[in-house]
């Protein structure tokens, strides 16, 4: 059994020293690059809350809209849905396709970009 700290507990820790701590201090290339370094941090704090459940619906999609073994690994799904794609055995008037595209780049979006316009208009769209 492990106990705390989580590894997202250990991050928010060092990306909270540069904040609070190290950026206040610094000026010029190395206060840039306090700002590169905490953005890193909260890329990676994304990453570990939200890739596990984004993956888990992206190998589900991919099973069901490819008719594939449900324990086959994701990297094998989506090299089988590009050669599809890339065969002509797939394209966007597929049942479904369209949908799984969205949403995987949704997903990654929320991850390594959230305050990309395009996203919150993506999740939100108007009526």
């Amino acid at each position: 059994m492990h106990d705390a700290p989580s590894t997202a507990e250990l991050v928010e820790a060092v990306k909270r020293f540069i904040d609070d701590t190290a950026a206040p201090q610094l000026t010029g290339h190395a206060a840039f690059h306090a700002r590169v370094a905490s953005n890193v941090l909260s890329t990676v704090l994304r990453e570990l809350e939200q890739r596990p459940d984004a993956e888990s619906s992206e190998r589900a999609r991919l099973v069901e809209l490819l008719s594939a073994d449900p324990g086959a690994s994701l990297s094998s799904l989506n090299r089988t849905l590009c050669e599809r794609i890339q065969s002509g055995d797939m394209d966007l008037s597929t049942d479904g396709l369209l949908d799984h595209l969205k949403t995987t780049t949704i997903a990654q979006l929320s991850v390594d970009q959230p305050h990309y316009s395009g996203l919150a208009r993506a999740l939100h769209p108007r009526g």
